[in-house]
């Protein structure tokens, strides 16, 4: 257990960023799997729409440092063309 002061704050800190990411880790997953069961389901309406909610999502975790920006780009990228291909 944390003894000195500094290191209290710094484990109520860790604890409190620990919850935040676990909950937009949570989110991310939820609106990746919203695009892909849409897409599943060959839906085009439904999965632009999805898509479209999903993206700003993933950009905010990745510009909020809980992902590293090329993992999000790099799902943002699938998810589009996985979009893209039932849609033409």
């Amino acid at each position: 257990m944390a003894t000195h002061k500094s290191a209290i704050k710094r484990s109520k800190q860790n604890e409190k960023h620990r919850e935040r990411n676990t909950a937009v880790k949570s989110k991310v997953k939820t609106a990746v799997k919203s695009v892909l069961k849409a897409v599943e389901a060959k839906d085009k309406e439904a999965s632009k729409t999805a898509l479209a909610q999903s993206v700003p999502i993933l950009a905010k975790a990745a510009a909020n440092g809980i992902f590293h920006k090329k993992t999000m780009s790099r799902k943002i990228s699938r998810l589009t063309r996985k979009t893209n291909a039932i849609a033409g």
